[in-house]
């Protein structure tokens, strides 16, 4: 078993709702794990499909809440955008891009498959510096509050399987295939070095 927690980072494609649903539940687990983005800006709900909330990566959890808050307080209310919002505020200030991050993880998990291409594009094109292993990892969990829940329990428990194991490299292809037999969902695995 490694003598330091995993760095985990968790990505979707806002980070607002599945990639911080597991930052919340795996630092309550005592792992070290931040959350991004890999998005141009950040999308929310808005009165239609057609209409969403677009805001900057720049934008903190508190302004966008705010701005909810004054568009229209009783839709966001209801549809659980606001609760989120207060949720995300109270594990750091404000959604972060994964491009722009030069920290290093042993492990990227990703909520989607085109989150997956990207990160793997983004890490594809740093220049190799240290040959560390990164596993990349994506596990898909449709954008709903109800399934980035279920999907952050499974990303945790992934995490802590992985965590415990005597050897990562040699184990994990391994473990990975007995989570795709348990939770009956396809999962993408890739070396990547920094």
């Amino acid at each position: 078993m490694p003598s330091q927690p995993l760095r985990v980072a968790v990505v979707c494609s806002s980070n607002q709702n599945r990639s911080m649903e597991a930052h919340n539940i795996l630092s309550k687990r005592g792992f070290d794990v931040r959350s991004f983005g890999t998005g141009s800006h950040v999308k929310l709900p808005g009165p239609s499909p057609d209409k969403p909330n677009v805001y900057d990566f720049k934008t903190t959890y508190e302004q966008m809440y705010n701005d909810l808050v004054r568009k229209d307080k009783e839709l966001y209310t209801q549809n659980g955008i606001l609760h989120m919002l207060d949720r995300n505020k109270r594990i750091k200030a404000k959604p972060e891009r994964f491009q722009l991050c030069k920290d290093k993880f042993d492990l990227v998990i990703t909520c989607e498959e085109r989150v997956y291409d990207q990160v793997l594009e983004d890490l594809s094109s740093r220049e190799q510096e240290t040959l560390q292993p990164v596993h990349v990892i994506n596990v898909d969990i449709q954008d709903n509050h109800e399934e980035a829940t279920l999907g952050a329990f499974l990303i945790c428990e992934l995490c802590q399987c992985i965590q415990h194991t005597d050897d990562m490299e040699n184990e994990i292809d391994e473990l990975l295939q007995e989570f795709e037999d348990k939770s009956n969902r396809p999962f993408l695995h890739t070396v990547c070095f920094y």
